[in-house]
C-alpha cells in the first residue's frame, strides 16, 4: 500500500501519521543503518525500521547521545534526500508533536486542527532551515520550534496560555538592524570586494534567510565545514567594514583599491586550491584504476 492508497485524515498530525505508516510498513519500510551513525552512541547495532527506532528512543529517554545521532541523520536526510524523509522525520517526532498539541489545546476556543497545523508548520520550518546541526540537541530545537509556533498562534488571537516562564518559551527577540536593508548591504559588500559575487546568494540564504547550510554547501560543491568557515570570514569582513563606516559610507579610492586587490588574491587562492584538488582526485582515480 502506498501513501496515495491511504484514506486521508482531516487532522494535519493524523495525516502525517498515516503517511509515516504507509512509508514504514512492509514489504519495503524506511530504515536507518545505526552502525553508520558513529560509535559510542549507545544505539543498537544494525539496520532498524523507523517505527522500531522511534519506540527504542521512547523507551530510552535519557539516551541523549543516541537521540542526537539519530536526529542529526534524520534532519540531514530530510534536507537532502527528498519529501519522504521529511514525512519520516515528522513521523518520528509525532509523540512530541501530539504532546505539544494537547498542551496548547487546553482552553483553546478555536479549531483543534488550526493548532495542529501551526505546530506542524513550525516543526517543518525548523527541520528545513532553522535547526543548526552543529549545535547539541537538534530534537529539542525542533520540538521547541513546533511548540512556539502553536503558542504564537494563540498569542496572535488573544488566547492566553498558562506557562511558568513565558520568556523561556518565546525565546530571544531578534534586534533591529540599524544599517538599512541587509540585502542591499550585502550587495554593496560584493561591489566593494568584501565577498565574491559567487558567495552573495549563498551568504544571503545562510545568514539572512537562515536556510540550512547542508543543501547550500552541496549546491556549491564544497563541504559544510568549508562553507561555515567561509561564512565566518565574510562575517568578520562585513563587521569590520560596518564598524569602520566603510560599508555604510563612501569608500576612498585607496580603500577601494585595497579591497579589490584582496578580492583578487582571494579568487586566485580559491582557484589554486580547486586546481590542486582536481589534480589530487585525478591522481587517486589513476591509482585506483
Amino acid at each position: 500500500m502506498t501513501v496515495s492508497d491511504t484514506a486521508w485524515p482531516d487532522s494535519p498530525l493524523d495525516a502525517v501519521d498515516a503517511a509515516f505508516a504507509a512509508l514504514t510498513r512492509d514489504p519495503d519500510p524506511m530504515t536507518l543503518d545505526l552502525d553508520k551513525l558513529g560509535g559510542g552512541s549507545g544505539l543498537p547495532a544494525g539496520v532498524m525500521t523507523l517505527p522500531a527506532l522511534r519506540d527504542w528512543l521512547l523507551t530510552h529517554p535519557r539516551a541523549y547521545t543516541a537521540r542526537d545521532a539519530v536526529w542529526r541523520k534524520l534532519v540531514l536526510r530530510a534536507r537532502l534526500d527528498g519529501p519522504a524523509w521529511v514525512v519520516a522525520a515528522a513521523g518520528m517526532a509525532m509523540p512530541a508533536l501530539r504532546r505539544c498539541a494537547g498542551q496548547l489545546r487546553v482552553g483553546w476556543s478555536g479549531e483543534a486542527h488550526d493548532i495542529d497545523a501551526e505546530i506542524l508548520t513550525g516543526f517543518l520550518a525548523a527541520l528545513r532551515d532553522r535547526t543548526d546541526l552543529s549545535k547539541p540537541a537538534p530534537y529539542a530545537s525542533l520540538c521547541m520550534a513546533a511548540w512556539r509556533a502553536g503558542y504564537e498562534l494563540r498569542q496572535r488571537l488573544g488566547e492566553a496560555v498558562p506557562v511558568d516562564d513565558v520568556e523561556r518559551i518565546v525565546g530571544p527577540r531578534t534586534p533591529t538592524v540599524p544599517y538599512g536593508h541587509p540585502d542591499l548591504l550585502v550587495q554593496r559588500a560584493v561591489g566593494l570586494g568584501l565577498l565574491d559575487a559567487c558567495d552573495e546568494q549563498p551568504y544571503i540564504d545562510l545568514r539572512l534567510g537562515r536556510r540550512a547550510i547542508e543543501p547550500i554547501a552541496a549546491a556549491m560543491g564544497i563541504t559544510v565545514d568549508a562553507l561555515r568557515m567561509r561564512a565566518r570570514r565574510i562575517d568578520q569582513r562585513i563587521a569590520h567594514a560596518l564598524a569602520s563606516g566603510l560599508l555604510t559610507g563612501v569608500a576612498s579610492p585607496q580603500a577601494a583599491a585595497q579591497l579589490a586587490a584582496t578580492a583578487t588574491h582571494r579568487k586566485r587562492t580559491r582557484a589554486a586550491r580547486a586546481t590542486a584538488g582536481a589534480r589530487t582526485a585525478a591522481a587517486a582515480t589513476t591509482v585506483a584504476a
